[in-house]
């Protein structure tokens, strides 16, 4: 095959959350870009991960609605599942979305889509079958893909990643899932309301980088319907055919199961790009970047998203691309850690964090220049109104109110988060979430009201209350 060069001003290897909107930017800002795509346009997020993992999640909720209804007065009753029907909603929330990340709408923006495998051939090149592309800018953006452990038996047992459970032709009567981070309980919590038997291993504490209380109470409504979570418990090896797995582990306890679904973790997809034909830096967690996300090692090239190994998360990889243009095509210094990236684990009740947990912020500055502060969501009115309480709000701030992190754990944590984080991005201390109206009745009350009580010591001290009492003398 013959391959035709191609100069543009940018060239970006992978269709994935960081790369499109990489290409996009440069695009509509009247750049010449060439977009590598070896597999599906939108990346693991779009075909893979989270659009399909919460549209699961959601038919999930919907059949766990059912099973608990008589708290509204309205009789319980057991779902019946059609698997069939579940994974058409699945693919078809894909469907419904693709269109966004899709080749046609790229190469309408005016970008060189080639839908094969890229690599380097030198500092300045990169190629595929049929192009060699010089580009001014390259941008690797190849994403992640889930961690395989070694363990003895596992090659030779059938098991399941993100990338293929979707896809399965049955459900699942008995699912194994290795790993207690968010994806596997986020799907084992899911594959439990649809009605299969769900065991999950972790060779250490579930949801280990949450805050601990936080996480504690998502992994008990987890156990209360029927999850069944080994903490601290490894396993050692894995044996058994399609529909038959068993696991060992270190504490001597058997799993049986049908399938087994691997989610102990992600790793850059960095194999076949010949990063050291292109002198690109890196080691297995990533793309070697500045804080720039330029490359420490070839000034030409930049890694954006899941492949610089900094945060695996989609909304990570699209404020690197934002970093990418304000920092390649402005000029403006911008540091990719100079904004706090939320996380949340999307099962229910949902669990959000941003910055610092509470023991990470008293390593950093002493216990006593370190205060936290929570409200519940049992004296939250709207939550008391949905018959849906569990889990509470906190607060980290430094002693000058200055804020360092916080979590939320309760439904619809993700979205009522979001106003914390606009005030640690935006520099505001704990004040600016007091000096608000919130709409009564919401579940985003609570961020008011756990800032509220950051000023309770002093606003009902002696001091105050000597002030108020003189106050009172003045006509």
């Amino acid at each position: 095959m013959t391959q035709k060069l191609i100069k543009p001003d940018v060239c970006v290897i992978g269709a994935g959350s960081g790369g499109l909107s990489v290409a996009a930017g440069a695009a509509q800002m009247g750049l010449s870009v060439v977009l590598f795509e070896k597999a599906e346009m939108g990346g693991d997020c779009l075909n893979f991960g989270c659009v399909p993992s919460k549209a699961l999640i959601s038919v999930g909720k919907a059949a766990q609605a059912a099973r608990t209804s008589a708290r509204f007065g309205i009789a319980n009753h057991e779902p019946l599942i059609h698997w069939a029907g579940v994974k058409t909603h699945v693919q078809g929330v894909i469907a419904t979305i693709a269109p966004v990340d899709s080749q046609e709408r790229f190469e309408k923006l005016g970008c060189t889509v080639i839908r094969e495998h890229a690599k380097f051939t030198d500092p300045n090149t990169v190629e595929s079958p049929s192009a060699r592309v010089r580009a001014r800018r390259i941008v690797i953006a190849t994403g992640s893909r889930a961690v395989v452990p070694r363990i003895p038996g596992l090659d030779q047992t059938p098991y399941l990643t993100n990338e293929t459970i979707f896809s399965i032709q049955d459900q699942p009567r008995h699912l194994i899932i290795l790993g207690a981070g968010p994806i596997g309980i986020e799907l084992g919590q899911a594959f439990r309301r649809l009605g299969s038997q769900v065991t999950i291993l972790e060779a250490g504490r579930a949801l280990a980088k949450a805050e601990p209380e936080a996480a504690s109470v998502a992994i008990q409504a987890l156990r209360a319907e029927g999850v069944t979570i080994l903490e601290n418990t490894k396993a050692t090896a894995v044996s058994g055919q399609a529909g038959a797995i068993s696991v060992a582990t270190d504490t001597g306890q058997a799993v049986a199961g049908t399938h087994l679904l691997v989610a102990v973790g992600r790793s850059p997809v960095l194999e076949g790009l010949d990063l050291e034909a292109g002198r690109v830096s890196h080691d297995a967690k990533g793309v070697h970047t500045k804080p720039t996300l330029r490359s420490v090692s070839n000034p030409r090239v930049w890694a954006v998203g899941d492949a610089n190994g900094r945060s695996f998360f989609t909304h990570a990889a699209g404020w690197h691309a934002s970093v990418w243009v304000r920092n390649a095509l402005f000029k403006t210094g911008t540091k990719v850690d100079s904004l706090p990236v939320p996380a949340v684990t999307y099962c229910e009740p949902e669990l959000a964090q941003v910055g610092l947990t509470a023991a990470q912020a008293e390593q950093l500055l002493g216990t006593p220049n370190v205060r936290v502060v929570r409200w519940s969501f049992e004296e939250n009115d709207r939550a008391q109104a949905e018959a849906s309480h569990e889990g509470f709000a906190q607060i980290v701030t430094d002693a000058k109110g200055t804020i360092l992190g916080a979590c939320i754990v309760g439904d619809n944590a993700g979205d009522i988060i979001q106003q914390i984080t606009l005030a640690m991005s935006n520099k505001l201390k704990i004040r600016a979430l007091t000096n608000v109206i919130a709409p009564y009745p919401t579940r985003g009350e609570i961020v008011k009201r756990v800032a509220g009580q950051w000023y309770v010591p002093t606003l009902f001290s002696p001091r105050t209350k000597f002030l108020v009492a003189l106050l009172q003398k003045i006509p």
